[in-house]
């Protein structure tokens, strides 16, 4: 079998922030990496929960809403992927910041009730939150 692309990059060498993986029939896949692949710090499974949850609710309701493809976490817990139709790397990023902010200012995790979520008791705002913050100060430089 083919080696999938995510696959291909050298994970000793990334860092946090956001890279293009590449683009299929239209289809652009973006690495959102919130922590250093086995660095030992890993994004908790309630806030990964939450960030996806809250990412997913405000990307489909954004700008870029019928672009969105898929977004979804790494099952490593170091961030998640971004599929976009027809989107480049530039209005990804800035899409991508403008959608972690919007999530800083919910109250709640959309989604989190039991005929909604598979796994509704398992999420953490606070966390996710944190983990937001951290990842838009690498993103935006500071």
């Amino acid at each position: 079998m083919d080696t999938i692309k995510s696959f291909t990059l050298d994970h000793d060498e990334i860092v946090p922030g956001i890279y293009c993986l590449g683009e299929a029939n239209g289809v652009v896949t973006y690495d959102l990496r919130f922590k250093v692949p086995n660095g030992g710090d890993y994004l908790s499974y309630a806030a990964l929960h939450s960030i996806e949850h809250l990412f997913a609710t405000v990307i489909r309701n954004g700008p870029l809403k019928d672009k969105v493809v898929y977004f979804g976490p790494m099952g490593c817990r170091t961030g998640c992927y971004l599929l976009l139709y027809g989107v480049q790397e530039k209005e990804a990023k800035e899409a991508t910041v403008w959608a972690l902010e919007q999530c800083l200012l919910l109250d709640e995790v959309p989604g989190t009730e039991k005929k909604q979520c598979g796994n509704y008791l398992e999420h953490d705002l606070i966390g996710a939150k944190k983990e937001i913050q951290a990842y838009l100060a690498v993103l935006k430089g500071e």
